[in-house]
């Protein structure tokens, strides 16, 4: 996979981060809202009847509510790395106070108009997920991979936990997101922007790991800000601030600041200023394996039909 072996993401720092923010992630989440119910709008063409859903990344937990929503029957469970987005998922998923028993199925909730019981969730990474291998149907990431420079081997963990006949179902962002900050900011000493990984490589990724019919697409989705600071606000509330381990540390003084701000102000249309996200949408299914773990080939046996009886 063509992978810039130079360029790492500090995942520490990533989680430092995506912790501080989990106050107000939600006031700053719009594109992983909007995501979010696109990717339920692909759910509508896919068949599928998940026993158990994994939402990997979940942040405080808006998407375990709509899979709720659509798979009432499903058992749900959601992961974070940020152990302080999962409380807030809790608080989400979890009905004070209900006096209605944990036990009551998910289509009776409906009917009779109850909260959802409380879902599950684990603070792990997406590279060694607490899962047993065959566990889930369903493995849903939105916005998540952003926060990994090779997603190869978060592609082979979810394999591994995914049924045979289950999918996975992502969104990520490729690398012409926020090319207006790129090109606006000084790049004298490094990139000032997080970078992102092209649609092809997470196609080639995901091959590797095992997955079988990957369908991706691709496109622009531009949000538009008053101010150049609002757009800062909501990368720093989300969580979506430049995390390279090479990231320089600083603007060149105020001057290059200044400079950097003018030349995004160049940009200002109808009084807003624009923020380009290139949304990339995928999904892949686990076939049944043809070799196993240490290589050897998987060889299937049907008894042979009876002979019919003769005339």
């Amino acid at each position: 996979m063509a992978l810039d072996p130079d360029f790492r993401l500090d995942r520490r720092l990533l989680r430092r981060r995506f912790s501080r923010c989990a106050e107000r992630y939600d006031g700053a989440d719009i594109l992983a809202r909007e995501i979010a119910r696109r990717m339920d709008e692909r759910l509508d063409y896919i068949r599928i009847t998940p026993r158990r859903i994994l939402d990997l990344g979940c942040g405080t937990g808006a998407d375990l509510l709509r899979l709720a929503e659509r798979y009432p029957e499903a058992d749900l469970l959601g992961l974070d790395f940020a152990l302080p987005m999962l409380a807030h998922c809790r608080l989400r998923t979890t009905p004070p106070g209900s006096p209605v028993g944990a036990l009551v199925g998910g289509l009776f909730r409906r009917l009779i108009g109850a909260p959802p019981r409380a879902t599950p969730v684990f603070a792990a990474d997406a590279t060694a997920l607490p899962l047993p291998r065959a566990s889930v149907s369903l493995a849903w990431s939105n916005l998540m991979l952003p926060g990994l420079h090779d997603p190869l081997p978060a592609f082979r963990e979810i394999h591994r936990i995914l049924e045979v006949g289950g999918l996975l179902m992502f969104s990520t962002l490729g690398p012409d997101t926020l090319r207006e900050l790129r090109s606006a900011l000084p790049d004298q000493h490094g990139e000032r922007v997080h970078r992102f990984i092209d649609m092809h490589d997470i196609g080639d990724a995901l091959v590797k790991a095992g997955f079988s019919d990957p369908v991706m697409d691709m496109e622009m989705v531009t949000l538009t800000y008053t101010e150049l600071d609002d757009l800062f606000h909501d990368l720093q509330a989300s969580g979506g601030t430049n995390a390279a381990s090479s990231r320089p540390r600083g603007l060149s003084g105020k001057k290059a600041w200044s400079e950097a701000r003018a030349r995004y102000e160049q940009l200002r249309t109808a009084g807003r200023l624009p923020a380009t996200f290139e949304v990339i949408q995928g999904h892949a299914w686990k076939a049944a394996a043809k070799t196993t773990d240490d290589g050897r080939a998987v060889m299937q046996f049907h008894p042979r039909a009876a002979d019919s009886p003769s005339a």
